[in-house]
């Protein structure tokens, strides 16, 4: 770990600016441990997909931010990093501004949790578990009769895989997970880490299209969007249009700037081959990369075997990767 100066992004005037200030960088480029626990995340791939990255860029933008593991990694010195989940954000910013009150509200959860698993001790663990949905139940209540990142926070780290998902009413309908949270002793542990390399980062609520509105020439964006053909369940998939994404994509294209697409690759261990149609020309280079079995195919198949389920994620870059 080093000091060194590195800017703070804000946006006044519609436009990018800098203040600089002095923190630590983590210089490793191994993720940091999962702060929040998110169906589709990049953790375990975050250092693949950033080895494909250009070593020099101007800042690094991410409209589709979810969990961030792959900001987390490359843990850049200017940062912009989007997303339409207003909770989402307020988490990331409390990380940045206020982590006590954040770890403080989770700690309060976390206790009465437990609690109700000590009240209620069964010789059958799963039973024993159950005893706690009370809690969970509570708080994914309160969570959605006023979205909150309080809410949202305790929500991730203890429902069923880290599946966000939301009816049609806009409600989250995620049960309980059937693996206790976190300790507070380790989420805070968590935070200090990612506070330290998310310093750069500017967050904001935003459409993935108005977050690479800010695309400019020597950028590289990063686009994790909902996958076509097994996420539509989760937050956000049903307002998204990926032609939409083709438009933003072009554009960032012609201003000078190098994207990276995370998406539907192959499933069933490779022998199906998910078809995805973009504009010729958009994307020059193609990778599959191994994600093993997936955990929302997990949590839709409901206990039954996973057997020839592995995934494998297809990463599209719009410029010819040095490491090929």
């Amino acid at each position: 770990m080093r000091k060194r100066l590195i800017p703070r992004t804000k946006i006044q005037g519609g436009n990018l600016e800098k203040e600089t200030h002095e923190m630590q960088i983590d210089t490793h480029k191994e993720p940091p441990p999962a702060l929040l626990k998110w169906i589709g995340s990049k953790q375990q791939i975050a250092s693949t997909i950033m080895s494909y990255m250009p070593e020099k860029y101007n800042k690094y933008v991410e409209p589709f931010l979810g969990s961030g593991a792959v900001l987390g990694t490359l843990a850049p010195t200017k940062a912009i990093a989007g997303d339409s989940l207003k909770p989402l954000i307020e988490i990331w910013k409390l990380i940045q501004n206020d982590p006590k009150s954040l770890l403080d509200r989770y700690t309060k959860d976390w206790n009465d949790y437990i609690k109700s698993l000590k009240s209620k001790k069964s010789s059958k663990p799963m039973k024993s578990l159950k005893s706690a949905k009370e809690t969970y139940n509570r708080v994914r209540d309160a969570y959605n009769k006023s979205p909150n990142a309080y809410d949202l926070l305790f929500i991730s780290r203890s429902c069923y895989g880290g599946v966000i998902r939301f009816t049609k009413e806009g409600k989250m309908s995620t049960p309980i997970g059937v693996h206790k949270p976190i300790s507070p002793a380790s989420l805070r542990e968590r935070m200090e880490i990612w506070r330290n390399r998310i310093g750069g980062t500017l967050f904001i609520c935003a459409d993935f299209s108005e977050t690479m509105g800010y695309v400019s020439e020597g950028d590289i964006v990063y686009c994790d969007p909902p996958y076509q053909y097994s996420q539509q369940i989760l937050y956000g998939s049903q307002n998204f249009r990926i032609c939409d994404l083709w438009d933003a994509i072009k554009k960032c294209k012609e201003r000078g700037a190098k994207v990276m697409l995370s998406i539907d690759g192959k499933v069933k261990s490779e022998t199906v081959d998910l078809i995805l149609k973009y504009p010729q020309g958009l994307f020059e280079n193609e990778v599959l990369i191994d994600r093993g079995s997936s955990m929302l195919r997990r949590f839709q198949k409901k206990g039954s075997s996973m057997v020839g389920e592995t995934v494998h994620d297809r990463l599209l870059l719009t410029w010819k990767s040095e490491s090929e």
